[in-house]
């Protein structure tokens, strides 16, 4: 029996956080702590904006197919999008893999994890591309210093603190709720995972039930601890 909530079926669990006017679902244990970590980033001079938050099964299915069809670019491990005609079906899946989470098991299905920004610093006119440079030596610097000096303050961590080996690229945007979404993952299992992507309308579905095992071991428990 699959658990609905953790693969992105079911967001009844989840309650409403207003952030810059927005409103984002998020798992009951994080909604004190994430607010908690808004105030202080404010108390520091940095408007904390969330750019993705929660994600169902269904939205991230789009981007999956979107990518696997042509519709969106496949990145490359620098950023920059790849000749996907020259690809296998393989080739696609894991290099999707490197940017973008297997519908079913991405940490946004749970509330726990945002990617942010301090909309404050972004200038004006210019639109936010969640790229490594923009936090590393762009406008996004300060602030993503202060989060690495605070984070794990309020109960948050870097997920993809460095580009793992074989797994999902450096996402200095990314933070998670470390409890929160350990408790998920120690129930992502490659069997109720096999089963949802079974039942969905994935394009490249027999590839991935095929390299599941990898694909669990590579981009979903392997993260920066």
């Amino acid at each position: 029996m699959i658990d609905t909530s953790l693969v992105g079926l079911d967001d009844t669990q989840l309650i409403d956080l207003k952030v810059a006017q927005r409103l984002f679902q998020v798992h009951p244990n994080v909604h004190k702590d994430l607010a908690h970590l808004i105030q202080a980033a404010s108390s520091a001079g940095f408007d904390l904006f969330i750019a993705s938050g929660y994600r169902s099964f269904q939205r991230q299915l789009v981007i999956w197919n979107n990518k696997m069809n042509g519709t969106r670019p496949i990145l490359d491990s620098h950023g920059k999008p790849l000749i996907t005609e020259q690809l296998t079906e393989k080739e696609k899946v894991f290099a999707i893999l490197k940017w973008s989470a297997l519908p079913g098991a991405s940490r946004h299905h749970w509330g726990t994890d945002f990617d942010v920004y301090a909309g404050n610093l972004l200038p004006e006119d210019t639109p936010l591309l969640l790229e490594p440079w923009e936090y590393l030596n762009g406008h996004q610097h300060a602030f993503y210093q202060w989060l690495n000096q605070n984070l794990a303050s309020y109960g948050f961590f870097f997920p993809y603190q460095q580009s793992l080996t074989n797994g999902v690229a450096f996402e200095p945007w990314h933070i998670s709720h470390r409890q929160a979404s350990q408790e998920n993952l120690n129930h992502m299992t490659v069997e109720a995972l096999s089963e949802i992507i079974k039942q969905s309308e994935i394009l490249g579905r027999d590839t991935i039930l095929s390299e599941l095992n990898t694909i669990y071991n590579q981009y979903i428990i392997n993260i920066s601890l």
